[in-house]
C-alpha cells in the first residue's frame, strides 16, 4: 500500500511508493531481529570444525564453494536493513582482523535471540542495550586477563595461530605448508612502529596460478610481474639483472588530433624510430 498525507492546501503527496509496507513498535523490532537473525543462521552450520561448506551460484554462473563467512557473505544479495548491518559487522571484523566473521555474526545473532527474549517480557529496550554494554566491558574485562601474549619471535604459537585460522579454509593438506608460508611473509613485511610491530597485508601480493596442488605454492621475496614475454626470442631468465619500477607507462602517449604520416624515403622511416625513442628517453 500507499502512504498519503496532504499540504496545507489539501492537495495529497505520496510519501511511500505503492507495494511499501510499513510496521512500528514491537513488530518492527521482530521484523528487524528476524531478518538479521536469518543471516546468522544461515553461517551457523559453517561453524566450527564440523562447520559444513556452502555452494554459492552468482548471476553468471560462477559457483564458489566455501565455509568462509566473508566469501559467503560477498556473494549473497541481502536487501534487508537490518541484515544489511550484519553484512557490515562481519566486513568490519574481516577488514579489521582478517578472521572470526562467522563467529561474530553468529554471535550478534543470538544475542538478538535474547533479545527478543526479554523484549516479550516487556523489557524496554534501553534496559536491554544498557544491560549488553556492560556485559560487553566485563567480557572485555575477562578476555584481557585471559590472553596469552604473543611475541612476534615465538614462532610456534604463531603457527598456532595461523593453523587455526587455516582450519576454515578448504585448504586440506596443504593446511600446515600454508601456514608456514603465511607466518614468513607476515613477518617479511612487518615494520617496528614504536614499541610495535605493524605487518601491512597489502603489500603481500596473491598471485593464483591453476593446474597444479596447493602444496606447491612458493614464497617469493621480492615483486612478480604476471606478464608474457612480448617475443619468444626474449630471454626467459636474467642473472644479476638491474630492473626500473615506473609508475607511468612506458609508451608514445597518443595525442587527440588524428594525423597521417608520409613516408617516401627508407631513411626517413629510421630517423620517425629515432625520434620515437627520443620522445621515450625524454
Amino acid at each position: 500500500m500507499a502512504y498519503l498525507t496532504t499540504t496545507g492546501s489539501g492537495q495529497p503527496v505520496l510519501i511511500l511508493k505503492e507495494g511499501t509496507s510499513r510496521s512500528r513498535g514491537k513488530e518492527a523490532q521482530r521484523n528487524n531481529i528476524m531478518a538479521a537473525r536469518v543471516i546468522g543462521e544461515v553461517l551457523k552450520t559453517t561453524l566450527g570444525p564440523r562447520g559444513m561448506d556452502k555452494m554459492l551460484i552468482d548471476g553468471l554462473g560462477d559457483i564458489t564453494i566455501t565455509n568462509d563467512g566473508a566469501a559467503i557473505l560477498e556473494e549473497m544479495d541481502v536487501e534487508h536493513p537490518a541484515a544489511k548491518m550484519m553484512v557490515e559487522i562481519a566486513k568490519t571484523q574481516d577488514d579489521m582482523v582478517g578472521d572470526g566473521t562467522t563467529t561474530t555474526v553468529v554471535l550478534a545473532s543470538e544475542l538478538l535471540k535474547k533479545a527478543e527474549e526479554l523484549l516479550d517480557q516487556n523489557i524496554h529496550p534501553t534496559i536491554l542495550v544498557s544491560g549488553y554494554r556492560k556485559a560487553a566491558q566485563k567480557a572485555i574485562e575477562i578476555i584481557s586477563k585471559v590472553s596469552v601474549p604473543v611475541n612476534v619471535n615465538d614462532r610456534k604459537t604463531l603457527l598456532k595461530v595461523a593453523l587455526t585460522s587455516m582450519g576454515s579454509k578448504a585448504v586440506g593438506a596443504a593446511r600446515e605448508h600454508l601456514a608456514e608460508i603465511s607466518i614468513d611473509a607476515v613477518t617479511q613485511i612487518a615494520e617496528q612502529r614504536g614499541d610495535r610491530k605493524i605487518a601491512d597485508i597489502d603489500n603481500i601480493q596473491l598471485v593464483k596460478k591453476t593446474g597444479k596442488s596447493l602444496l606447491e605454492t612458493q614464497l617469493i621475496s621480492g615483486i612478480i610481474i604476471d606478464k608474457e614475454v612480448v617475443h619468444s626470442g626474449m630471454p626467459k631468465k636474467k642473472e644479476n639483472a638491474k630492473i626500473a619500477l615506473l609508475d607511468s607507462a612506458l609508451e608514445i602517449e597518443k595525442t587527440e588530433m588524428s594525423a597521417e604520416i608520409r613516408i617516401r624515403d627508407p631513411t626517413q622511416m629510421q630517423a620517425f624510430l629515432d625520434q620515437e625513442t627520443n620522445m621515450m628517453k625524454a
